[in-house]
C-alpha cells in the first residue's frame, strides 16, 4: 500500500510545471514561461504524478490533456499560487504592505475623510487603504470589504459597529444634523482611521 504524501514533500517546481503545463496545454509552451526545457517540464510533471500516484495529464500527438484528477487539482493550485502571489506583492521596500479595504458615502468621503488621509498614510505606512463610495446601502461581506463608514444608529444586521462621533461632527458640509451618526464597521482595531 502506497504512503500517504506529504505536502511538505511535494516539490514547488513540480507544482508550477502542472499549473503552467495546465493553463497552455502543452509541455513547450509551458517550458518557454517557466525558462526550461521541455523536457525538464515534463520530468516536473512526471515527479508530480508519481508522487500523487495518479495521471494528471493524457500525452496527446500534440500536446496534453488534463485528466479527471488534473482537473480536480488544477483549481486548488491555481488559487494557491494566486494567493502566493498577492501576498508576495504585498511587500515593499522590504516591508509587508496591508491591504485594508473600507466602503464609504461619497460625500462623508469627500467632506471629511479625504482630507485627512495623508496624515493616515504617514502614520500607517504598511496599509495600502483602498476606499470605494456607496450610496450607505452596503453588503460589506458580498462587496469584499474589510471596513465600512455609515451614516445611522449602529444597528445593522450582521455587523459589529463602532461609534466614531455624533451627526454634527461626522455631516460633510451641507448635510442635516438629524441624518445621525457614522458608524466604522466591521471590524475593531482601525478607529485610527479617523
Amino acid at each position: 500500500m502506497r504512503r500517504p504524501t506529504k505536502l511538505s514533500h511535494l516539490p514547488l517546481n513540480a507544482l508550477r510545471a502542472f499549473e503552467a503545463t495546465a493553463r497552455h496545454l502543452s509541455f513547450t509552451r509551458a517550458g518557454l514561461e517557466l525558462r526550461v526545457t521541455q523536457a525538464a517540464v515534463s520530468q516536473h510533471v512526471k515527479v508530480l504524478e508519481d508522487r500523487l500516484g495518479v495521471q494528471l495529464f493524457r500525452r496527446l500527438p500534440r500536446g496534453v490533456a488534463l485528466t479527471d484528477e488534473g482537473q480536480s487539482l488544477l483549481p486548488s493550485i491555481v488559487e494557491a499560487f494566486g494567493r502566493l502571489t498577492e501576498t508576495l506583492n504585498r511587500f515593499e521596500d522590504g516591508r509587508y504592505q496591508d491591504v485594508i479595504t473600507v466602503g464609504v458615502v461619497g460625500t462623508f468621503a469627500s467632506g471629511w475623510l479625504l482630507p485627512r488621509l495623508d496624515a493616515f498614510r504617514k502614520a500607517h505606512p504598511r496599509i495600502d487603504l483602498r476606499l470605494f463610495t456607496n450610496n450607505n446601502r452596503i453588503d460589506i461581506a458580498g462587496e469584499g470589504l474589510d471596513y465600512a463608514i455609515r451614516f445611522g444608529d449602529g444597528l445593522w444586521h450582521g455587523t459589529e459597529a463602532t461609534h466614531l462621533f455624533a451627526g454634527s461632527q461626522a455631516e460633510p458640509a451641507g448635510r442635516s444634523q438629524a441624518r445621525g451618526a457614522a458608524a466604522f464597521l466591521p471590524r475593531a482595531g482601525m478607529a485610527a482611521l479617523v
